[in-house]
This record gives C-alpha cells, structure tokens and sequence, in this order.
C-alpha cells in the first residue's frame, strides 16, 4: 500500500477546488494551503476571498495568504510543515526559494498535454488552434515554464460545441481523481522527461491585443477565436463609426466564395447578423455592445439603423 504523503496544496480559483477537495478527503495530509490574497472587486470594491480560501474556512483548513513568497517569514513557515510534496493547482509562478522546499518536489496541474501549450491559457488556447483532444498534466515544477519531468496525462476530446467554458468544466471535473492518481503514481517513482519532437503551440496570457478579432482570417479561425474566448474574457472588435467595442460570444460560419469587403456586418433574411469575411460569412448569435448586457442577434439586429455596419 502507497504511504501516505504530506502535502502542502497552493491554489485560488474554483479550478482547483475539486483537487483540493480529492486530497482532504485522501488518506494523505493536507497540513496547509496557500492561495491569493483578497481582491477588490465588484462596483463597492469590497474585498473578496477566492474559492480555495472559502473552501478551507468551511472545512476549517489552516490556510496562508502570502504578500512576498520569498520573505523569511513565508519560507520558514512552510518548512515548519516539513512537506513531502507541494501541490499547484491554477496558481501564479513560484520562485525557486518556494517550490525546492519539499522532500519529493513541488507538482504542477497544467490544462493541456504538455510539452503543447505552455503558457497561462491552455483551455482558451487550445480551442482557438482548432485542436481535436487537449488533456491534464502533472508534473515536477522546475525553472522553466511548465518544462517539469511529467508524472501522469489523461486525455479529453474537443466536441464541436464546446466552447471555453464547457472544457473549462469538464477539466475541472477531472482534476479530483487525476491528482490523486497522480499522487500514486509519485509514490510509485513514475516520472519522464518532456520530449519535444514538433513545433508547439504556446499558451500565452490572454490580453487586448490576441482576443481582438482580425476579419481578414478565415472564419473557422475566428470562430475558433469566438469559442476559445467565450463566456470570458470574449472575443472583441469595433463598430468603425461609433468606435464602440463589441464582444461576440457564439457565432457560426458559412463557407462561400472569396471575399474583399470583410469586416462588414448586414443584416440577412431580417433576422441573421452576418459579417462578411474572406472565405464566407459568420453568423453572430450572441453579442455585446460595451456597457450594456449580452443580447441576441436579432436584438441587435432590431436596434440598427443602418443597413450595414463596418467593422474594425
């Protein structure tokens, strides 16, 4: 029988809540967790906690809140646990003074079937590069960014429906079981190397510039786009004229014949809002304007008053 092991756990948001839960109800010892510090948010700007640390509060889970992980102070309070393992789930980038500590290592959960996207945004990223399968992985923490000896992968198909938050929820689903089969596989010694045999897809962080829509692609690569940004942060342009940013949330593509005049939107059959793109029309479903709430097509579509839109 597989000891068990002493396990500090790291995490913030809801992600990493099932795999929290898996350990704490494990016969291994969850002895601390730390996540993020309370965030400002909402119109009164009130303090907020994450999900890990009301997670630990209704679990009475001793848990630490650090503001400098590389203080004295920190690093000698977790020695004092004298850890087997420290376990990361959807979490911020650990210094070396941090992620050394344990006796065995530090172990990440990464959304996707490393050595392929690396990076902050796996789930949205591989969605917008029109892969068929994405995945969990475990593995050792070292210097480089998700570069660790793996430990254990588990696969997921990609539906055609799927959007980021779909996947977001069934990896989610899947982390309970898959850190707890990764724990027996620790103590089992299994671990392997990254080998990389092709170019990789990278993950980066999500900002302004990559989750703007560029109407020159191709529409399978802007639907893709629409999918791996929905329901957030949401895919974005601009309505040339009023210079109002739009997000589009759910979209289909119609392949046609070649296009010049992609960028605009008209309205088709009354009742579809169609934007012309090089290789067909995308048909929006779901979008809004900034400052207001989600609304169809076809509330948008009662609330034009010209009979095309450019956009940018």
């Amino acid at each position: 029988m597989n000891s068990p092991l002493n396990i500090l756990f790291m995490g913030t948001p809801d992600f990493a809540v099932d795999s929290l839960d898996s350990i704490y109800r494990s016969k291994h010892n969850l002895c601390c967790v730390v996540t993020s510090e309370d965030k400002r948010s909402g119109r009164g700007l009130k303090y907020n906690s994450s999900p890990v640390k009301d997670y630990c509060i209704n679990n009475k889970i001793d848990f630490i809140q650090p503001n400098d992980f590389k203080s004295n102070d920190f690093l000698n309070q977790i020695k004092e646990y004298e850890t087997d393992i420290i376990v990361v789930v959807a979490f911020k980038i650990l210094p070396k003074e941090v992620w050394s500590i344990p006796s065995i290592g530090t172990v990440n959960i990464h959304a996707s079937l490393l050595p392929n996207l690396r990076g902050a945004a796996p789930i949205n990223w591989a969605i917008i590069n029109g892969l068929k399968k994405t995945g969990l992985t475990s593995f050792y923490i070292n210097q480089g960014i998700d570069t660790g000896d793996i430990i254990l992968q588990s696969e997921i198909e990609i539906k055609e429906d799927d959007n980021f938050g779909s996947l977001y929820e069934k990896l989610k689903k899947k982390t309970g079981n898959f850190i707890l089969t990764t724990l027996e596989c620790i103590n089992k010694g299994f671990r392997k190397s990254q080998l990389v045999t092709t170019k990789l897809l990278s993950a980066p962080k999500l900002n302004k510039k990559n989750t703007r829509i560029n109407w020159s692609n191709s529409g399978i690569d802007i639907c893709n786009q629409i999918k791996g940004l929905s329901p957030i942060p949401g895919a974005w342009t601009t309505l040339k004229k009023s210079k109002r940013n739009i997000k589009i949330y759910d979209a289909i593509f119609h392949k046609s014949v070649k296009n010049k005049d992609y960028g605009e939107m008209f309205v088709f059959d009354e009742d579809k809002l169609m934007v012309i793109v090089n290789d067909g029309l995308i048909e929006i479903k779901k979008l809004q304007i900034e400052g207001k709430k989600k609304i169809n097509a076809y509330d948008f579509i009662n609330g034009m008053k010209e009979k095309t839109i450019k956009l940018n």
